[in-house]
């Protein structure tokens, strides 16, 4: 089975007030810790508001960029931006404010999907929570695709609950990056034990 990942990379960052991906966590920018855990991976990652602020970090790694005209009309034109990039038989949907997941967690997600014939979706809980990455495989590529305006990428989620696989995560799976409240509580997250 070929996995790719898609970075959604497109974001306005409006409630940052800066790019959340060239934040920097631990001595790297967020951008850095995503594209580190995605090498194993054909990568795509999506641009959309300000793409030459990110292809500084994007240019130092073997990954594939492609741009979405259409980022301000949500993250989900950017995912199926990023879906008509790969030739794979599943995907990872990676966020921009998802960098703390791990390769083994990636691993244990592709080993969940070949499993499970059934399964279209795998992705990790944390205390009840469901987090990110999520994989997808490519079956459900074209639902993906056909999104109309006012339709979200959970739609498509919420439609295949009996073919959605969950295994556990950690904190990380689950953290949000939106805010300067959220940045420096994730600094202080990522330093603790």
């Amino acid at each position: 089975m070929k996995v790719s990942a898609v970075v959604l990379a497109a974001g306005l960052s409006r409630r940052m007030g800066a790019n959340k991906l060239l934040l920097k966590i631990g001595g790297k920018t967020v951008l850095e810790h995503i594209l580190d855990r995605l090498v194993d991976y054909d990568t795509v990652v999506v641009t959309g508001h300000s793409p030459n602020e990110i292809m500084s970090v994007v240019g130092r790694y073997d990954v594939k960029t492609v741009h979405n005209p259409d980022y301000e009309k949500g993250m989900t034109t950017s995912f199926q931006t990023g879906l008509r990039a790969i030739d794979s038989d599943a995907a990872f949907m990676v966020l921009s404010d998802t960098f703390g997941f791990s390769g083994t967690l990636l691993r244990r997600m592709e080993d969940e999907l070949r499993g499970h014939p059934e399964a279209l979706l795998v992705s990790p809980v944390y205390k009840g929570r469901r987090g990110h990455p999520v994989l997808v495989r490519r079956l459900l590529f074209s639902e993906f695709l056909e999104l109309g305006w006012g339709e979200t990428m959970k739609d498509v989620v919420d439609r295949h609950g009996k073919e959605h696989r969950y295994i556990e995560g950690d904190v990380w799976t689950v953290t949000d990056l939106d805010t300067p409240e959220d940045y420096e509580r994730v600094k202080r997250l990522w330093e603790s034990p």
